[in-house]
């Protein structure tokens, strides 16, 4: 580790404080109690229960939850901050996926979407005809020209990081990547994978994605409304089956496929709601608090749980910001604070990117972004700010303001490491702020990083620790606190 990373760490840890001005406790919110434990661990076992259904983009569960957070952020005494004097904003995307009647049949079996078999990403294709087994990628020097071929998935090169997230589903996707661009370049038909061992660990998340297609923006640039998955739709049809099916693949005569693409339109919507600020002429001004509430609904199952709760990601902090309102709303900042509950979120930040742009408020009043993404799990005294080191750092002024509310109230060892443009989880690019941070307003991003259950059926609400909860939404508050009271706006260093 170089001196200058060290530095860093140590910076961002507390062990020094250069340049960080010392907390007074004048300068400490006046409301901290109002963030209470109990209206934290009420809120969350309702919002990540399984009568939310996981909160879907798109679904009449996100709706609900939209609803719900709306009514709870009116009763914190918010104002309506969205469209035509609402808490609503809404928003439409695009869905491509693979149509439920797409049909795979391996000789006389007929094999069940989204059971037996997933097509790796939407297309309109007609297979059939034999399969010419591949024993390995080293069986592509045969002439494949216009076959369709089926082969094991081999690990891919190079594997990914250990201890990432969603490992095996980076695996397979990796894998699939790779093997498939080759043999589509020896201008193969179509391509069947059987799952190794390693994908049938992962197959749960790895087929829910698969069947989840593509999301976009709708009405957005080009340059903004990126489709979640980031590829290029493939005209050959690329399809996974269980490793279960191998034999039948193998002995299919003939095999047929009709696989289907349909595109169509759902809703989604962001919440907004609002505090004024007590200063006559900084209130025209905003911090904006920033989260996500849906997940990712109903999947595949695990073990018997096919409700994936989002109790942590993102739960975790859309009830941190109801607590933060309601102490917001006992003693106001001098600059309003503005609350923006993002939809669609785990579809590819598309809430976010709609609201960077369309903002409900004029763009120039937003003063600074304060954006949370799952704050309740790991040790208590352990957390982490992305958006703090170069190169995803925009703003040092804000930078300083959280790390001087962590010195001053909740004493964290911040963990920077996930803040480096080389680790491996690109965590930066993956939650809220980034969108705000590209329009070019100074944004953070606090968090307590990953743990085993994350997007699982496993992220319910007794797994959360509250005090932990509890301590990271006070230092988004203490954080947005300092930013609101400060004569100076925290300056823009630089537009990602």
């Amino acid at each position: 580790m170089g001196l200058q990373k060290i530095w860093m760490v140590a910076l961002l840890s507390g062990w020094v404080l250069q340049g960080i001005s010392q907390v007074k406790p004048a300068d400490l919110p006046p409301a901290l109690s109002a963030i209470k434990e109990t209206d934290l661990k009420r809120d969350i076992f309702e919002l990540a229960g399984d009568a939310f259904r996981g909160r879907r983009a798109g679904t009449e569960d996100e709706m609900r939850a939209a609803a719900w957070v709306a009514q709870k952020a009116q009763e914190a005494g918010l104002k309506p901050a969205g469209d035509d004097g609402t808490c609503f904003q809404f928003f439409n995307m695009r869905r491509t996926r693979t149509a439920d009647r797409s049909t795979l049949q391996a000789g006389n079996q007929r094999l069940l979407l989204g059971k037996d078999f997933w097509v790796t990403q939407p297309v309109d294709a007609h297979i059939n005809g034999s399969v010419t087994w591949l024993n390995s990628m080293a069986d592509t020097t045969m002439n494949l020209q216009g076959k369709t071929v089926a082969l094991k998935i081999e690990a891919p090169n190079p594997l990914p990081a250990n201890g990432m997230s969603l490992w095996e589903y980076r695996y397979t996707a990796s894998a699939i990547r790779q093997q498939g661009m080759a043999l589509r370049r020896k201008g193969v038909s179509a391509i069947i994978f059987v799952a190794n061992d390693i994908t049938e660990k992962g197959i749960a998340f790895i087929g829910h994605n698969y069947e989840d297609g593509s999301y976009q923006n709708v009405g957005l640039p080009a340059t903004v409304a990126r489709a979640n998955t980031g590829a290029a739709r493939l005209a050959t049809p690329v399809i996974l089956v269980r490793s279960e099916l191998e034999n039948a693949i193998k002995q299919a005569a003939p095999l047929q496929a009709d696989v289907v693409m349909e595109t169509y339109l759902y809703p989604s919507v962001n919440v907004v709601a609002k505090a004024n600020g007590s200063d006559a002429k900084l209130r025209n001004e905003f911090v904006l608090f920033s989260g996500h509430h849906d997940h990712d609904g109903i999947g595949n199952p695990v073990g018997q749980d096919s409700i994936w709760n989002g109790a942590d990601d993102n739960a975790s902090v859309t009830v941190g910001m109801l607590a933060i309102a309601r102490a917001w709303v006992v003693k106001p900042g001098k600059r309003s604070a503005l609350f923006v509950w993002h939809g669609a979120e785990e579809r590819g930040l598309l809430g976010s990117r709609w609201f960077a742009v369309h903002p409900t408020v004029n763009k120039a009043s937003i003063v600074a972004v304060l954006n949370g993404d799952m704050i309740g799990r790991n040790a208590i005294d352990s957390a982490a700010l992305l958006g703090a080191i170069p190169p995803h750092r925009n703003s040092l002024a804000l930078v300083n303001m959280a790390m001087q509310a962590n010195q001053g109230l909740t004493k964290f060892k911040v963990d920077n490491s996930w803040d480096e443009a080389t680790h491996p989880e690109n965590w930066y690019f993956r939650s809220d702020h980034a969108p705000y941070a590209q329009a070019g307003i100074p944004s953070i991003f606090f968090t307590s990083l990953l743990h085993p259950d994350y997007h699982t059926p496993k992220d319910e609400p007794q797994y959360i620790s509250i005090p932990k909860l509890a301590k990271m939404t006070r230092w988004m508050y203490a954080t947005g606190w300092l930013v609101s009271q400060s004569p100076a706006r925290p300056a823009l260093d630089v537009k990602l």
